[in-house]
């Protein structure tokens, strides 16, 4: 086993509370930190460490930022208060959010100003691979950013793609992965309403479609979901608006059309937008089935 090290994760939701487990189990010490304190004390008791964030900043060796999105990195990093000027030289940052690879390489350059190494280290893989170490990782950075890394990399992932020096690597192959992943929900979404409208029930689709060529992982992680009525959010519908339109907003700047993932977009926004922002993702059939006149299971 490697050294043990102390790490930080900031940010203890479905996906950080899982990777922060799987350190933990690791041998390493790990403080977890999130805005629900309840998330914190959780995790303590445990086994986490506890302590301040700004009374540990100084010792730890890797801190892990698995918040929602750019802006909330940001703050996190340099915002009032923020983390990066107090680590010590040489403690590296791994940021696991979905942003745009311009974000990446400022957060990058930030940090490297303050003597911090800095690992564009999105992550794929859903809260049950986040709570058993089996995360794909897409990472660039320097050598010493991976080096620096690697007990978290080795305790969190079960795959690791090392995309080279530059930074922003991993986040442009995120939202390569961002756009086929929302995509293929809403998608499934609506073979699967389609369906139901030539009396295909939803529990027959999930049978028969998974074994065909018209399936997809997250046909057969998510379509379980609506067959049981059960919106649990493991990946809300909210994630979507955020990256398909981080995915929509890179394709502006490389002068890039992508009209099936402004379809999908919408119909994520749609869902949002009809309260069900806070449910799994695969809500974004009831959007279907409302504009069709379909019950799905579990609503009658």
């Amino acid at each position: 086993m490697t050294q043990p090290q102390k790490i930080a994760v900031i940010g203890l939701g479905s996906m950080g509370y899982g990777i922060a487990s799987s350190i933990l189990r690791a041998g390493h010490t790990v403080y977890g930190f999130d805005v629900v304190a309840a998330q914190t004390e959780k995790f303590q008791g445990e086994g986490g460490a506890k302590g301040a964030l700004n009374d540990v900043a100084r010792d730890l060796d890797v801190v892990v930022v698995v918040v929602l999105n750019a802006a909330q990195t940001e703050t996190v990093l340099f915002g009032d208060g923020g983390l990066v000027s107090k680590l010590k030289s040489g403690a590296v940052v791994m940021a696991c959010a979905t942003v745009s690879p311009e974000f990446a390489r400022d957060m990058a350059s930030r940090c490297a100003d303050a003597g911090v190494l800095y690992l564009d280290s999105p992550i794929s893989g859903g809260s049950l691979k986040a709570a058993n170490g089996q995360l794909s990782v897409m990472a660039s950075g320097s050598a010493e950013a991976f080096g620096a890394a690697k007990p978290v990399l080795d305790a969190a992932s079960e795959t690791v793609f090392e995309l080279g020096d530059d930074v922003g690597a991993g986040s442009a192959m995120k939202a390569v992965n961002q756009l086929l992943a929302g995509v293929h929900i809403a998608t499934m979404a609506e073979a699967m309403t389609f369906g139901m409208t030539q009396g295909v029930e939803p529990a027959k689709f999930l049978e028969v479609i998974s074994k065909c060529a018209g399936t997809s992982w997250m046909l057969e992680n998510r379509a379980p979901h609506i067959v049981e009525g059960d919106y649990t959010p493991h990946s809300s519908v909210d994630i979507w608006p955020k990256d398909l339109g981080i995915v929509l907003d890179i394709a502006k700047s490389a002068k890039f059309s992508a009209p099936i993932t402004a379809a999908a977009l919408q119909q994520f926004i749609a869902a949002s937008g009809s309260g069900f922002g806070r449910e799994d993702d695969a809500a974004v059939a009831k959007i279907y089935a409302r504009n069709a006149g379909l019950t799905l299971p579990g609503d009658d």
